[in-house]
């Protein structure tokens, strides 16, 4: 396939906007081929209406369909990993961290060799980049949806174990700094080149800061499975939103965070908020009882809790185009702001854990793109130079 050209009223490449513009992709390569104002050139597909965006980057998905990341067939966690791979793609997310929920350490092992595998080959949907371990090594008094039975200590080998089969795809680990070993974890994800995320923690402001100072960089649904933010014990939250350069994932359903708090923290951490899904399989099924990992849950309209435990959140069923929607029009985010949280933000994480390029639309870059409604609906987004969902035939 020759070069694809692109016309819209607005692209946005994370450096800019031009207003209309085009963009060429190269499907060979996978490659933006430029970026440029819109020219008088005929063999433009004409994208009038829409506006051509950078593809979302979601750090943090648990599953979607039906479909979990947790498991322990390797054929069955496959055909998992492509299913959640096309439903977040068709919308708008063409880059996810696969995330575990804390289970046993055979379990564990299978999944993390699983998304090492989907890592190496193209999907269906969106690229699923490697894996973010959001536990085992959590505080019980934290757990929030994740399974008692499996939360543990930290352990070396096993971390070893796990860094062994992803094969350098392990991106992230989330831990409680205020558990014993937590110190020598951190030390060692950050030689292996791992983001550590704090969070699922009951750590006091001096932990967290001194966890913060020994490597860790990111939070794992701020305010969530953590105190509360309070005036003489600001905790984990305290000490993230003073710590530049940390990283602050934001649920953005509006069931895990107010939006005049997501308000507020855009605009105390500018640049630092990255929105995520924390997508459980239930998202894409009707309401009723489905599974996060082994624990069972309850889909009630928008809104996931514990079964055993309602009230308990328990995931979300949140896309990335919604994230976005939500960041715009009840947090008050400008189009800037709730773009780049999507985007950028995340991308720049990414570049940390090793896989640089994601969140941008530049020249010679991954051709990852969502073509957008004027109301923010996803009419069609590509991977690689690939359109991995167009049912309006836009980019074909």
């Amino acid at each position: 396939m020759t070069e694809l050209v692109l016309r819209a009223d607005r692209v946005v490449t994370g450096e800019g906007v031009l207003e209309p513009g085009e963009g060429g992709v190269e499907p060979a390569s996978g490659l933006v081929s430029f970026l440029r104002p819109a020219s008088r050139d005929r063999g433009a597909r004409d994208l009038s209406g829409h506006l051509v965006v950078p593809g979302f980057v979601d750090l943090h998905v648990h599953g979607g369909d039906g479909a979990g990341v947790n498991g322990d067939d390797p054929g069955a966690l496959a055909e998992s990993l492509e299913r959640i791979s096309s439903f977040h793609a068709s919308h708008g997310t063409t880059t996810m961290l696969a995330t575990t929920v804390s289970d046993s350490a055979e379990r564990l092992a299978a999944s993390v060799s699983a998304i090492a595998a989907a890592a190496r080959r193209r999907l269906p949907g969106a690229r699923i980049a490697g894996a973010n371990l959001e536990g085992p090594f959590l505080a019980r008094a934290r757990r929030g949806a994740q399974d008692l039975s499996a939360l543990r200590r930290p352990d070396l080998a096993e971390l070893d174990h796990l860094l062994e089969l992803a094969s350098g795809s392990l991106r992230m680990l989330t831990l409680a700094p205020e558990l014993p070993g937590a110190a020598q974890l951190i030390g060692r994800l950050r030689r292996a080149g791992v983001v550590v995320a704090l969070g699922h923690s009951d750590a006091d402001f001096e932990t967290a800061r001194s966890a913060f100072e020994a490597g860790a960089s990111h939070v794992t649904h701020l305010f969530n499975a953590m105190p509360p933010l309070h005036h003489r014990l600001p905790g984990l939250a305290g000490a993230a939103l003073l710590r530049e350069g940390v990283s602050l994932e934001l649920v953005a359903d509006l069931h895990h965070v107010h939006p005049a708090v997501i308000a507020l923290v855009a605009r105390l951490a500018p640049g630092r908020v990255v929105a995520v899904t924390d997508c459980t399989p239930a998202a894409g099924l009707p309401p009723g009882r489905h599974r996060l990992g082994r624990v069972e849950v309850v889909l009630d309209g928008d809104r996931v809790e514990l079964a055993d435990d309602p009230g308990t959140l328990a995931g979300s069923v949140l896309t990335m185009d919604r994230a976005v929607a939500n960041l715009l029009s009840r947090a008050g985010l400008s189009f800037e702001e709730a773009l780049a949280a999507a985007t950028v933000a995340p991308g720049r994480l990414l570049e940390r854990a090793g896989v640089p390029g994601i969140g941008r639309l530049a020249l010679g870059g991954q051709a990852d793109l969502v073509v957008l409604r004027p109301d923010f609906e996803v009419a069609a987004t590509m991977v690689a130079g690939h359109a991995v969902y167009d049912p309006g035939g836009l980019l074909r």
